[in-house]
């Protein structure tokens, strides 16, 4: 019974574990549902074990106690019968028969009682096996539910964690090509475009320049022949202004 004690400890002491506090201490939540079910498997096969080995002996007790309630009936009869022997032969006045079946009878009472108190010896340890049988079956039946709920949450819990896996990949690509990112490679690569224009942009207003002040001089010419016409038109005039 120590050993079924033992185990039904173990059976309590898991149905009772809660999940969501180990998996939030796990480093790895993954292997530690891993390892629960392990756990949970080999617990409930040792359980099962030992509610088969209960149950054998509970109805091996049983049978024993079934024999003694039998046995003391049996020996119950033959201690009447020999009773109502001995009275028939005392009527006949064989009083010497008369204590032969008397003593018959109480060699048969001897044997009821003793079957009487082993079977009334044996009614509460079966009782308590029972009891037992009953408390395993139990845990049995809380510790498979809780088995199938720690694989169902392994199943959720490895998706989502291959999902994120996944999220990661991309935010990590993402980023290798944010152009956001002076670092990248894009970045530099669209700096050195713009410094590209904003040179050949430089060179187009540097020639631009130039030939604007060739025509400024130019327009500086016309100013000059214009005013040496006019002093000559007021020379022609007599020097009179108009």
């Amino acid at each position: 019974m120590a050993q079924k004690q033992s185990i039904l400890g173990r059976i309590s002491q898991l149905t009772r574990a809660n999940i969501n506090a180990l998996l939030d201490r796990a480093e790895d939540p993954e292997k530690m549902l891993d390892q629960l079910v392990r756990d949970y498997t080999n617990s409930i096969a040792d359980a099962e074990e030992a509610v088969a080995q209960t149950i054998a002996q509970v109805r091996m007790a049983e049978a024993d106690l079934k024999e003694d309630q039998d046995a003391a009936q049996e020996w119950g009869r033959k201690a009447a019968a020999a009773s109502a022997k001995a009275e028939q032969m005392r009527a006949a006045g064989d009083a010497a028969g008369a204590d032969k079946f008397d003593n018959l009878a109480k060699v048969a009472l001897g044997r009821q009682i003793q079957h009487e108190n082993e079977a009334r010896d044996a009614e509460p340890i079966i009782a308590g096996q029972n009891q037992t049988v009953e408390q395993l079956k139990d845990g049995l039946t809380a510790m498979k539910t809780k088995l199938e709920d720690l694989k169902s949450r392994r199943a959720s819990l490895v998706a989502r964690a291959r999902t994120v896996e996944a999220q990661n990949k991309v935010n990590t690509a993402m980023g290798a090509i944010d152009v956001m990112d002076p670092t990248s490679d894009l970045s530099r690569f669209e700096d050195r475009i713009k410094k590209e224009e904003a040179l050949v942009q430089g060179r187009t207003e540097a020639r631009a320049t130039s030939l604007e002040d060739q025509f400024a001089e130019l327009d500086g010419t016309g100013n000059d022949a214009e005013i040496e016409a006019r002093l000559a038109a007021l020379k022609g005039q007599g020097g009179t202004p108009a």
